[in-house]
């Protein structure tokens, strides 16, 4: 049975950067992983492209035939994707039992209210696919209250319109501390706790929202997302080792991946790491290592990293070389699991 993610998420929050990073990753681990561009206007990919969507119908041949703009050329090129199916379950055939990302368009109306998206999910899913949605949302919508319900509220959308398995993930989570301090910590807002707190925040933001109509506004927002209770969200720093692994484990538990994965016997040491949860950060964690003390662990991890590369290169030539863990190759801090790694003859 194969796996795969709806990577959705607005402009700039980082789809195209994750799919490439989680594609590396799951590579390391040993995972075997393919990578789906829906996105007709992604004439750039980082990664490897498995199916692209543009061989079928590109943004630039819509709006110069049909006289569209972005973003009626984007629907307008889902719309011709969903007519045209059978040409993306050919292509998905011919990847087996790969784990696979699906690289969604940027514009939000497609997981909010429009239903082409929806439909060629569900299409897949006849397939045999145990999807997952993965919507991205840019940390730095934390630094303002007013970007923040906003994004609780299309988070709340999309998660009603794909009516699948569904995990929020705060991206960049790593450029946070670069911005004015939160009033709150993390967990306030990763968990959406009691958001009346926000609320004299939101009217400092600007005198308008200080108005009495807009406080009713406020009010009935809040309790709306609040009644519904299903927003919450992972934290995401795409280059960090660790920060991968755990929302990784998180996914596969919302997937099923975990209680039944395709990879074979002789698992990795991270195999078993990212399946089994070691090494996950809860929010206090990310808290620390991102916020409180993010200087101490960039100069801990960066002296970390000075001795890996010593050792290795003392071990260049000998017997040691044949421990070398293959995540090595996914760039990021990699903290120590006390574990040796020995491989198998194949």
């Amino acid at each position: 049975m194969p796996f795969a993610q709806i990577v959705i998420g607005p402009p700039g929050a980082g789809k195209s950067t994750y799919c490439n990073g989680m594609h590396q990753f799951m590579s390391a681990i040993g995972r075997k992983c393919s990578v789906v561009n829906l996105d007709p206007a992604n004439d750039n990919t980082s990664y490897p492209c498995a199916l692209d969507v543009r061989d079928l119908v590109t943004l630039e041949e819509i709006m110069a035939e049909d006289t569209l703009g972005p973003n009626g050329g984007i629907l307008y090129a889902l719309e011709e994707l969903e007519e045209n199916v059978d040409w993306l379950k050919e292509g998905l055939k011919e990847l087996g039992d790969d784990y696979v990302l699906f690289d969604c368009p940027g514009q939000v109306e497609l997981f909010t209210h429009h239903s082409s998206l929806r439909n060629i999910i569900f299409q897949i899913q006849k397939m045999g696919y145990r999807l997952v949605v993965i919507h991205l949302i840019d940390s730095y919508n934390l630094t303002l209250p007013s970007m923040y319900i906003s994004a609780l509220l299309l988070s709340l959308r999309a998660m009603l319109q794909m009516d699948l398995p569904h995990l929020n993930v705060l991206t960049k989570i790593d450029n946070l501390s670069n911005y004015s301090p939160l009033p709150f910590n993390l967990d306030f807002y990763t968990e959406v706790q009691d958001l009346t707190y926000l609320l004299p925040h939101l009217e400092k933001e600007t005198s308008r929202l200080s108005h009495d109509k807009f406080g009713a506004l406020n009010n009935a927002i809040i309790d709306l997302v609040q009644e519904f209770g299903l927003v919450a969200f992972e934290t995401l720093a795409v280059e960090d080792k660790k920060s991968m692994m755990s929302l990784l484990h998180v996914i596969d538990r919302a997937s099923g991946y975990v209680f039944g994965s395709a990879e074979g016997a002789n698992d990795t040491v991270w195999q078993v790491a990212v399946r089994e949860g070691l090494g996950t950060m809860d929010i206090k964690d990310v808290q620390e290592r991102w916020l409180d003390a993010k200087d101490e662990w960039d100069e801990k991890e960066r002296r970390e990293l000075e001795e890996e590369a010593k050792a290795r290169g003392a071990a260049v030539g000998g017997a040691a070389g044949d421990d070398v863990d293959d995540l090595d190759e996914f760039a990021g801090p990699l903290p120590d699991s006390g574990i040796k790694v020995i491989r198998k003859n194949q």
